[in-house]
This record gives C-alpha cells, sequence and structure tokens, in this order.
C-alpha cells in the first residue's frame, strides 16, 4: 500500500501508467473510494451497444474479413436503397 497527499485543489498524482485515463470514481464509504478505469462510447455508436443483433452481427463480419471471406459480388445498391432510405443518420 502507497500513502499519497492530495494537493490544494484536492489532486492526488496516479503516476505514469495512469496518465490521460478515464475513470470512474465512486464513494463507497465515509474513508473510502473506489477508482476503476473505463471506456467512453460516442452516445451516436450507443445504439449498437443496446442492440445484440446489430452487435453480434457486426461481430460476425468482422470474423469474416479477418478469415478474408469476401462477398462474391457486390452489393446491390439500388435494391437496398428504400432501406437505406429508412435509416437514421
Amino acid at each position: 500500500m502507497q500513502t499519497k497527499i492530495a494537493d490544494s485543489r484536492g489532486r492526488i498524482n496516479l503516476g505514469k501508467e495512469f496518465a490521460n485515463k478515464i475513470f470512474f470514481i465512486q464513494k463507497t464509504g465515509e474513508t473510502e473510494m473506489k477508482l476503476e478505469l473505463a471506456a467512453v462510447i460516442p452516445e451516436r455508436e450507443m445504439w449498437l451497444h443496446r442492440n445484440p443483433e446489430a452487435r453480434n452481427a457486426l461481430y460476425e463480419a468482422i470474423g469474416r474479413l479477418r478469415e478474408g471471406q469476401f462477398a462474391e459480388s457486390p452489393p446491390d445498391v439500388e435494391q437496398d436503397e428504400p432501406w437505406i432510405e429508412e435509416l437514421e443518420d
């Protein structure tokens, strides 16, 4: 266990290994806090994380690409246009 002293602005230096990292900070008791490394997801991408079907389809597609499995023919944009128009930006 290490001892650190907060400066006059309440900051504690965690060291270079944690530089530019994002943390969740939770006060767990009157004299305790918990720091947990975190990742931030842009709000415009949250739909993917909330939609298991879309997320799984994406992971499957990425897996196929990594294995070098590509489509035999290009997509039919004209056929897909009505469906594409329904998508939100």
